[in-house]
C-alpha cells in the first residue's frame, strides 16, 4: 500500500484513535479495578482513575455481587460524572496508593449534596459498607459532619486500596469526585465558607430590612421582596447541603421535600413581588390575569410537593420557575415601554436570575458539570439581583416622592389660586356624599306656600356664611323686606288673596336674587330676609331697591277683580369685622323698622357699630 496518498494517512491516523480509545475503556477490568493513583502527585487528575459502571436491574448490595455483564465498568478517562435523572444504580470505583516514605491521612470528596444514597466500601469489599449515608439517612450517618460527603482514607508508606461507591437518587447523578490533603480540605473549606457566610449574611440582612421596611410603610412588595429572598436563599442552602446540616439533620423526608418546596415558594414570591412592584393592577388587565394565574400554579405546585415524588416534583418546579422567570422578564420590559422607570432596573436584575436560573438548572440536572461552580455563579447572579432589585426598590421610592412632591406642589399652586372656592367646594363634596340626608333636610328647610328656604334654614346657614365671610375677607350683606300694609290686605281680600301676593312676592325675590350663592328665606308671615355673600352694602341696596321698584308696578288682581298693588320696605346691614350672626341680624332689622317709619316703600341701610345711620 502506498502511504503518500492523504487517504492513507487519515485511515493511519482513525486505526490508532481507536486503538486509543479502546485500550482507554478497556483500562478496567471486569471487578472495577483500573490504574491506581499516587495520592503524592498533586498534578494528578483522580477522574483519570476512576472506574465507573451503570446498572439499570438491582445486581445486589456489595461490589463483590455485581457481576460482569452488558453493563460492563468503563473508565471515566478524565471526564465529569455526571448523568440525568435515572433510575439505575451508579457505581464507582477508585485504586489509591501511596508510595511515598511516610502515612498520611487524605479525603475522597464528592461534592454534591442531594443524593439519596451513597454507600461507600473503603478495601474490603464484603456484604455491608463502611458508610451507608445520603439524604434519606440522618445527617449523623456521615463520616465527616459536613454538607458534602468525605471518605477519609488513611494509608501506611507503600499501602495501597480501593474505594468503592454505590449511588442511587431519584434526581440527577453529579458524581464530581476530588482528593485531598487534609490541610488542603480545610483551606478551600474556609475559603467556600467565608463566600457562602458572605452571600447568606447579606441575604438575611437584606430580607430583615425589607420587614422593617414593610412594618413601617405597610407596602406589600417590601414583604414580598423579602419572602422572595428568604425562600431563594433556603432553596440554595438545600440544594448545598447547609439546611440539612444545620436546620433539619434528624429529618431525611424533608431533606429531600425541602429543595422543591423552596422552589416553589421563591416562585410564588417572584410572581406576587413583580406583581406589586410594577403596579400591574386592573389598568392592565391581561397581564393581570397572567400572573394571578402563575401564582395559583405555584401555589398548587407547592401542594403537590408532598403528594409527587421527588424526582416529577423538582422537575415540575424547576421548568415552571423558569418560565416565571421569563413572564416576569417580559412584564418588565412592557411596563418600561409604557414609561414606568423602575422596570429597568428590574429588568437587569431578572437578566441576571435567567443567566444565572438557567446555568444553575442544568448543572443540577445533569447536563452540565462542575456543579459547585455553578451553584457559586447562582450565587453570584442572586446576589447581583437582590442588590439591583433593591436599588429597583430605592428608584421606585424616589419616583413615588417625586410624584408626591410634584402632586403637593400643584395642589399649592392651585389651592393659592383658588383660595376664595375652597369652601364652596368641600361644601359640593359633602352634598355629593350627603345628598339623601339634604334631600329629606330640604322637604323640613322649605316654606311649603312660597317655595322659599324657611327660618330654620336661615338660622342654620346664617353662622356658616357669617364664619366664611369672616374667613376669606369677603363681605356678606343681610336684607330684610316685609310687606306693607298686608295686615289690611288681608282684612280686605281675605287670607286666599293674602297667600297670592305672598307667591308673587317669592316671584320678585327669586327674578331679581339669581346668583347661585345668593339665598332668599321667608322667616315671618309677611317677612323675607336676602343673603347676599361677596355683596358688599351699596350692591345690596341696589339690588334692594330694583326688587322694590318691581314689586310696587307689579299689578294684583284681588278676587272681586279689582286691580291692586302692594309695597315692600327694606333693612340691610353688612357683617362688620368681630360681627356675630346675632348682631347682624339685629341691625337689619332695625333699618327695616327705620324705612317703615320713614314711609315705607324704601330701603333703609344699617350703620356700623362705630358710624351712624346712612
Amino acid at each position: 500500500m502506498a502511504w503518500s496518498s492523504p487517504g492513507s494517512w487519515l485511515l493511519l491516523f482513525l486505526c490508532l484513535a481507536a486503538a486509543s480509545v479502546a485500550t482507554a475503556d478497556n483500562r478496567c477490568d471486569s471487578t472495577g479495578a483500573g490504574p491506581a493513583l499516587d495520592v503524592t502527585d498533586a498534578r494528578a487528575n483522580l477522574l483519570d482513575y476512576v472506574c465507573y459502571r451503570v446498572v439499570t436491574e438491582d445486581a445486589g448490595d456489595s461490589p463483590a455481587a455485581v457481576a460482569p455483564g452488558e453493563d460492563s465498568w468503563q473508565s471515566a478517562d478524565g471526564r465529569e460524572l455526571v448523568f440525568s435523572n435515572s433510575p439505575a444504580t451508579f457505581w464507582f470505583s477508585l485504586t489509591l496508593t501511596n508510595p511515598g516514605p511516610g502515612a498520611g491521612v487524605w479525603f475522597v470528596k464528592l461534592s454534591y449534596a442531594p443524593l439519596d444514597q451513597v454507600d461507600i466500601w473503603r478495601g474490603d469489599t464484603g456484604q455491608d459498607p463502611a458508610i451507608s449515608t445520603g439524604d434519606q439517612e440522618p445527617f449523623d450517618s456521615r463520616a465527616v459532619d459536613y454538607r458534602y460527603f468525605l471518605v477519609p482514607v488513611t494509608l501506611e508508606a507503600g499501602e495501597t486500596t480501593s474505594i468503592t461507591l454505590r449511588v442511587k437518587s431519584s434526581g440527577a447523578i453529579n458524581v464530581p469526585l476530588s482528593l485531598q490533603r487534609a490541610e488542603t480540605l480545610v483551606a478551600q473549606s474556609n475559603q467556600l465558607t467565608l463566600i457562602h457566610g458572605l452571600f447568606y449574611g447579606a441575604l438575611l440582612i437584606f430580607a430583615l430590612f425589607n420587614l422593617v421596611l414593610f412594618a413601617s410603610s405597610w407596602r406589600a412588595y417590601y414583604f414580598y421582596n423579602s419572602f422572595y429572598m428568604i425562600s431563594m436563599g433556603l432553596f440554595l442552602a438545600a440544594m448545598g447541603g447547609f439546611a440539612f446540616q444545620y436546620f433539619w439533620p434528624q429529618s431525611p423526608w424533608f431533606a429531600n421535600a425541602s429543595i422543591p418546596l423552596f422552589e416553589a415558594l421563591g416562585t410564588l414570591a417572584m410572581v406576587l413581588f413583580g406583581r406589586s412592584f410594577l403596579e400591574i393592577g386592573s389598568d392592565q388587565p391581561r397581564l393581570s390575569r397572567l400572573l394571578t394565574l402563575l401564582a395559583w400554579i405555584s401555589v398548587v405546585l407547592l401542594v403537590l410537593v408532598f403528594v409527587l415524588p421527588y424526582s416529577r416534583s423538582i422537575v415540575y418546579n424547576t421548568l415552571f420557575g423558569i418560565g416565571v422567570i421569563g413572564c416576569l422578564f417580559v412584564a418588565g420590559l412592557f411596563r418600561w415601554r409604557q414609561g414606568y422607570a423602575p422596570a429597568k432596573w428590574y429588568i437587569i436584575s431578572w437578566s441576571l436570575m435567567v443567566a444565572g436560573a438557567g446555568i444553575y438548572a442544568l448543572a443540577a440536572f445533569g447536563y452540565l458539570g462542575n456543579f459547585i461552580a455553578r451553584e457559586i455563579l447562582m450565587q453570584a447572579a442572586i446576589g447581583g439581583q437582590v442588590l439591583l432589585l433593591n436599588y429597583a426598590i430605592v428608584m421606585r421610592w424616589r419616583l413615588l416622592n417625586e410624584r408626591l412632591l410634584a402632586v403637593e406642589h400643584s395642589a399649592k399652586h392651585e389651592l393659592e389660586q383658588r383660595v376664595g372656592e375652597r369652601t364652596a367646594q368641600l361644601r359640593e363634596t359633602m352634598r355629593a356624599l350627603e345628598r339623601a340626608n339634604r334631600q329629606l333636610a330640604e322637604m323640613s328647610t322649605r316654606d311649603s306656600l312660597t317655595g322659599l328656604h324657611n327660618r330654620r334654614h336661615l338660622d342654620n346657614l346664617l353662622p356658616e356664611l357669617c364664619a366664611e365671610s369672616r374667613r376669606n375677607g369677603q363681605p356678606l350683606t343681610m336684607v330684610l323686606m316685609d310687606a306693607d300694609h298686608f295686615k289690611q290686605l288681608n282684612d280686605t281680600w281675605g287670607h286666599g288673596f293674602g297667600d297670592d301676593c305672598l307667591r308673587r312676592i317669592a316671584e320678585v325675590l327669586n327674578r331679581h336674587v339669581r346668583r347661585p350663592r345668593d339665598v332668599i328665606a321667608r322667616f315671618g308671615g309677611e317677612e323675607f330676609a336676602v343673603m347676599l355673600p361677596n355683596t358688599d352694602l351699596e350692591g345690596a341696596r341696589h339690588l334692594a331697591n330694583q326688587i322694590l321698584a318691581d314689586m310696587a308696578t307689579t299689578p294684583l288682581l284681588a278676587p272681586d277683580n279689582a286691580t291692586t298693588h302692594i309695597t315692600l320696605s327694606a333693612g340691610a346691614a353688612e357683617l362688620a369685622p368681630g360681627e356675630d350672626e346675632g348682631s347682624l341680624f339685629a341691625r337689619a332689622d332695625d333699618a327695616l323698622y327705620r324705612a317703615k317709619a320713614l314711609g315705607r316703600n324704601r330701603t333703609e341701610m344699617a350703620a356700623t357699630p362705630s358710624e351712624p345711620a346712612i
